[in-house]
């Protein structure tokens, strides 16, 4: 099983900040750990891409999943791949409506609070972070919908990440300490392989929307050191 990534538009060799790859590789990443399938992760640099990549995919941006020779290239089709083809991959796949509405929007939200920068969207992107937070205090479980991950801890994890990082570089924004349960479960999140081994550094989330603005990083910002934030405040550590 191989996973075809975009990687950083900063450094080739690293992982780049699409929140798509991120998402998958979390998924088959938990699948590899409970050895059902091997799993191959694959960085491919959009600007120069290797000539075997191009005469397969062409200019198929990433990400690409491929099983036995078989190539998935649509987001929806891999998803629906993992779900119905790989060993174990149904079970990551559960329905929750509630935690579906709770999640879907936010990221939305962030977008629009990057486009704005104003109280109004401020607000509105902290009452959907709030409602996720308030969600956690109902259920009290480790995830979103239990003690273990699924479909959705996957597809959140990487949208919090972008939002904690490129909501404080852009917008001053930082996630209240009050939202308690939300940063425990950003805690959790940060022991998980799963997730430290798919998460891009700080510097390529940062330059992955300075390129949607049509700006550019510096070039003392390119030769930084990746950064790889994952502090929690003092006052909610467990």
């Amino acid at each position: 099983m191989e996973e075809g990534g975009k990687a950083s538009t900063i450094d080739g060799r690293r992982k780049g900040a699409c929140l798509f790859c991120q998402e998958y590789f979390m998924d088959l990443y938990l699948l590899a750990e409970l050895k059902t399938i091997s799993l191959k992760v694959t960085t491919v640099d959009m600007l120069k891409p290797p000539p075997d990549f191009r005469s397969n995919f062409e200019a198929t941006p990433p990400p690409i999943l491929i099983d036995n020779g078989l190539a998935v290239l649509e987001n929806d089709k891999i998803e629906r791949h993992i779900m119905k083809n790989i060993p174990g991959g149904h079970n990551l796949f559960v329905q929750d409506k509630d935690v579906a509405q709770r999640t879907e929007n936010v990221y939305s939200k962030f977008k629009l609070m990057l486009l704005k920068r104003d109280d109004s969207s401020r607000g509105i992107l902290l009452n959907y972070l709030r409602k996720i937070n308030d969600h956690l205090n109902t259920r009290g479980t480790r995830f979103l919908t239990g003690d273990t991950m699924c479909c959705f801890d996957c597809e959140l994890m990487p949208k919090l990440q972008h939002i904690r990082v490129a909501g404080r570089y852009f917008a001053d924004f930082e996630i209240p300490e009050e939202l308690s349960e939300l940063w425990r479960y950003m805690h959790n999140m940060y022991q998980l392989d799963a997730f430290t081994q798919s998460c891009p550094a700080d510097q390529d989330i940062i330059n992955h929307y300075k390129q949607q603005q049509g700006t550019r990083m510096k070039k003392h910002e390119e030769l930084e050191t990746p950064t790889f934030t994952t502090s929690i405040p003092a006052s909610v550590r467990p």
